[in-house]
């Protein structure tokens, strides 16, 4: 069977569970990971293939086993152009991928940048993604970005658009391939059910009118989408901030969010866009949490904050008010009644048509270019991670020592990482310390040579 590998932590159609994920980091600290990466595993699931996640894996020395085992490496990645991610994983992938001898293939990748970024300034982080972008070009065709900006940031660096690289947008939104249909109800009212998304990121009076509008519903439930934010969900760990929330943000697990179950965690991406079968509206300022929302057919407000939204929000004609635009006299009564839900679709077929082109342009194998594709492998589910207080006293148990003993796991090994780095530091000094002293006997030698060799003229 032939197998391809591919940047996630978990397979879509075989779930982990919750346990190992917290310990393995398996949403890479954001569960919107799990959206875009089913949408590349679904598009790669022909007939005769394996797909299988690397486990965020990134080691130059699995080359040689990368090589004889996998056909093709695709690497779906979100707005990876940052600093942080450039000085580390940027730079372990491009070591790789130099020793790499099969198809390489980025999906979707995108540069973190404010609003209106400048690019003609340059990033601090330029060479990593020249570099990275060179290797992965000696691998592959052209490589696929989420949007225009990205585009042409790239084309700044002197890589040409439409032959190095070219805009594709995000592989969630074709998870159903060409088919998006937003289910729109008659009418909306305090009775509808609603999910809110939101982040500590956003402008503090983005994250207070989410807050506030989520209150003007009797029914509404928040869609956190942080690591630490499942493990407030799962053993009341990891509070984001001092207070119990921030202009409306739940920051603690003490929060009314948590106390009164309107908390949805969730770690599998089919039973995510499931949840949508029963929710009227999804609002706020996580760019998967509404993509999540659209592909599932329900109707989405998305509030972009940055590049990296605004150029996905364009691309894929979301239904999107810019933060910028929302004020204290804004109502979301007043969003529902202008915006058009419906946007999505009218891009849909022709974006889906140009993703397809670009797999293709990279010999991708994949279930669209099939004459008998087979249906979305998608599994029913309808589960999220169960919160704390609705467990039983020996379930509640059982997650406190779980998260006590991985708190112990990682205190060890944070331990041993700083001996490591200490004996680091103790072999180099007392390097340097050898080569100090010979030096200095050299030179004491030399000093006397001179001084015996005038005394015996």
């Amino acid at each position: 069977m032939n197998k391809i590998l591919v940047r996630a932590g978990v397979s879509p159609f075989h779930p982990s569970p919750t346990e190992e994920i917290i310990e393995k980091n398996f949403i890479g600290s954001n569960s919107g990971n799990l959206i875009y990466q089913a949408g590349m595993f679904n598009a790669l699931s022909v007939d005769g293939t394996e797909v299988v996640p690397d486990k965020y894996r990134i080691n130059s020395n699995d080359a040689e086993y990368i090589n004889n085992n996998y056909s093709h490496y695709i690497i779906p990645l979100a707005d990876a152009f940052r600093q942080d991610f450039a000085n580390n994983q940027l730079k372990r992938y491009t070591k790789l991928i130099k020793k790499l001898k099969i198809p390489v293939i980025v999906a979707g990748v995108g540069l973190r940048a404010p609003f209106e970024p400048k690019l003609n300034e340059g990033f601090p982080f330029d060479e990593e993604v020249k570099a990275f972008v060179s290797a992965v070009l000696e691998k592959s065709a052209c490589i696929g970005v989420r949007g225009q900006i990205t585009a042409d940031y790239l084309s700044t660096l002197g890589f040409k658009e439409g032959k190095d690289h070219m805009v594709i947008g995000c592989p969630s939104m074709y998870t159903f391939g060409e088919n998006l249909k937003i289910k729109i109800p008659q009418n909306f009212s305090t009775n509808s059910t609603v999910s809110i998304n939101n982040s500590l990121h956003s402008p503090d009076h983005l994250i207070k009118f989410i807050h506030d509008s989520a209150n003007e519903f009797n029914d509404f439930y928040f869609v956190p989408q942080w690591m630490k934010e499942l493990e407030m969900v799962y053993g009341l760990k990891n509070s984001l901030k001092n207070t119990e929330s921030f202009f409306g943000y739940p920051t603690k697990p003490s929060n009314n969010y948590y106390t009164k179950d309107k908390v949805r965690f969730f770690t599998d991406a089919y039973a995510w866009i499931n949840y949508f079968k029963d929710i009227d509206l999804s609002f706020g300022a996580r760019l998967h949490g509404n993509i999540t929302a659209a592909i599932a057919g329900t109707p989405s407000i998305l509030f972009p904050k940055d590049a990296r939204m605004r150029e996905l929000a364009v691309y894929h004609n979301l239904t999107h008010v810019m933060s910028n635009e929302i004020t204290d006299r804004t109502s979301i009564w007043e969003l529902i009644e202008t915006v058009d839900f419906s946007a999505p679709e009218k891009v849909q077929k022709k974006n889906f048509d140009n993703f397809v082109s670009f797999l293709n342009k990279n010999k991708l194998p994949n279930i669209y270019s099939q004459k008998n594709k087979s249906d979305v492998l998608f599994k029913n589910q309808d589960r999220h991670v169960n919160n704390f207080f609705n467990c039983s006293p020996k379930e509640q148990a059982t997650r406190i020592e779980f998260m006590n003993n991985l708190d112990n796991k990682r205190k060890n090994r944070k331990i041993n990482n700083l001996k490591k780095e200490i004996n680091s530091l103790e072999s180099h000094n007392k390097y340097y310390k050898n080569t100090l002293n010979r030096k200095s006997i050299r030179a004491t030698r030399r000093v006397a040579d001179f001084i015996s060799s005038k005394k015996s003229k």
